[in-house]
């Protein structure tokens, strides 16, 4: 798990040689990050960071290298970058490696050196014995999206590092209004945690005010006041994205993307899909279907026919230039709140 190796880390354990793979980049550069922070002073990185890309120089010279003392310092840091031997992809590049000084150096690594092989492949060749020896020999980080439980664990223990407490309500906000990027995730907790210097506590309240919305959140957000038929606070949200130039067709189109994500979660559970096996189908993260199928509960089939249908037609519109753009989602929201209405006489 990520969190035990960054823990091992700043505790100043490191391991001889480290694993880096995976399609997270955040995890990763967090993870060079840390190690360049703590096996090396500041001094002591001009002498002994060094760092290769194994589609230009043979592994050879990278290992030379690590076998090397270290200059003015205990240790060297040494990253190895696109081993794509290690994985089932062919390389591009015409670098002869001689592998199995690889394989001796795992064996028996420099204990003066920290050796970091990272790659950005989804998946190593798990076939190939130079890889069953690396996943067992070294630290292994494989950088994956994380989960929904990993993700509120992950802003906790971020806030924690700041030196504030996020209660549990804060943490779910955070996540609906930022989404799940990490890069975008770090910089709003660590905005929080400056904003809650004196009281070294994050609420809703806070989240509320502060954290900053993308496109697709707000957009979420509007969907989500459409969805319990708050119409005048979607038609606020909107008007608000208009001030911020953003196009009338970009935000049909997010909004159109949102109730397709609904109608389609709502289809696939009534399949008998799990939330997780939809996220993999669809190619989404959990947490975003988690969110659709709350969504989803409020509307009834012939409901989301009919709102469809509608978005179909603003679209039509839009592209054809046949009413202004902005009034096009002004009379979809009203055709909403007019619907909502005649739901409830009924």
């Amino acid at each position: 798990m990520v969190f035990d190796i960054w823990k091992q880390i700043k505790a100043k354990r490191f391991a001889p040689i480290y694993l880096l793979y995976g399609t997270e980049p955040y995890l990763i550069n967090e993870t060079k990050q840390l190690l360049i922070n703590h096996v090396l002073s500041p001094e002591e990185a001009d002498f002994n960071l060094s760092s290769y890309d194994l589609e230009e120089t043979p592994i050879d010279t990278a290992l030379e290298d690590a076998e090397t003392f270290p200059f003015m310092g205990e240790r060297r840091l040494i990253f190895l970058h696109n081993p794509v031997f290690l994985t089932s992809e062919k390389s591009k590049a015409k670098i002869e490696h001689n592998l199995a000084k690889l394989e001796a150096y795992i064996k028996e690594p420099a204990p003066y050196s920290v050796v970091v092989l990272s790659a950005s492949s989804e998946k190593l060749d798990d076939r190939k014995k130079l890889t069953k020896q690396l996943k067992k020999t070294a630290a292994v980080l494989e950088a994956k999206k994380l989960n929904e439980g990993e993700l509120k664990t992950w802003i906790r223990e971020r806030a924690a590092l700041n030196g504030v407490q996020i209660n549990e309500a804060a943490v779910e906000l955070v996540l609906t209004l930022a989404g799940t990027n990490l890069f975008i995730l770090t910089s709003e907790i660590d905005k929080l945690a400056l904003y809650a210097s004196d009281t070294k506590r994050i609420d809703e309240q806070m989240v509320e005010k502060m954290v900053s919305r993308s496109l697709e959140q707000n957009i979420f957000s509007l969907v989500d006041k459409i969805v319990h038929r708050k119409i005048e606070e979607a038609l606020r949200i909107y008007y608000d994205l208009l001030k911020q130039n953003e196009e009338p067709i970009k935000i049909l189109s997010v909004i159109t993307g949102q109730f397709r994500l609904i109608y389609q979660v709502k289809e696939l559970a009534r399949r008998g899909y799990g939330q997780q096996q939809i996220a993999g189908y669809l190619k989404i993260h959990p947490f975003r279907v988690k969110l659709a199928a709350g969504q989803a509960q409020l509307f009834g089939d012939e409901e989301l026919t009919v709102i469809m249908s509608l978005l179909a037609d603003a679209d039509y519109q839009m592209k054809t230039g046949g009413m202004n753009k902005t009034m096009l989602i002004e009379m979809f929201l009203f055709r909403l709140q007019s619907q909502a209405l005649q739901k409830n006489t009924q």
